[in-house]
């Protein structure tokens, strides 16, 4: 499941670099923050992107998945800090709802 999300967020990330000046680097995307001190999103453009993966997860895995929800932001850990953290925290939510693989 790891692996179907992850190309979810890449395929996310290279829309909005389609529309970019300043590409996000993909090539160490696990790794890759993204808000905060060291990411590459500000506030708006982090939701425009979730959005994105929002939509795709639906499309992907026939289930809502909320990504700027209070469980979300309020971890101690943020899911936006690394593309892995967010890869992890989509898997919780998705065994939560229980989503068709």
């Amino acid at each position: 499941m790891a692996e179907r999300i992850q190309s979810i967020v890449v395929a996310a990330l290279d829309e909005i670099n389609r529309t970019r000046e300043e590409k996000i680097p993909t090539d160490n995307v696990l790794d890759l923050c993204l808000y905060g001190d060291a990411g590459v999103f500000e506030s708006m453009y982090l939701v425009a992107f979730l959005s994105l993966v929002e939509e795709s997860l639906e499309d992907e895995f026939g289930v809502e998945v909320s990504l700027t929800s209070e469980k979300a932001v309020s971890r101690r850990v943020s899911p936006f800090s690394s593309v892995r953290r967010l890869i992890a925290f989509v898997e919780e939510e998705l065994e939560l709802v229980g989503a068709r693989g």
